[in-house]
């Protein structure tokens, strides 16, 4: 789910340097059933670049693609 909210943060600023205390919200689910789920996008940011030396290379390529500095 943080992925999407990434993905959505990125293709709406072109960038992945979130605000510290960011809130990004994503539509989960769909018809009567779709509800916003609010997501922590800059602790999660963070998170992912302090464990860079853990992630699979398919995940550090997917965050790549969004945007994500890792130095």
């Amino acid at each position: 789910m943080h992925l999407v909210a990434a993905e959505q943060f990125f293709a709406r600023e072109g960038h992945l340097t979130v605000p510290r205390k960011h809130v990004e919200t994503i539509a989960i689910g769909d018809g009567q059933a779709q509800r916003d789920l609010p997501l922590k996008l800059r602790t999660w940011v963070d998170n992912q670049r302090r464990r860079a030396a853990t992630l699979t290379p398919e995940r550090m390529e997917q965050l790549s693609k969004v945007g994500m500095r890792w130095a």
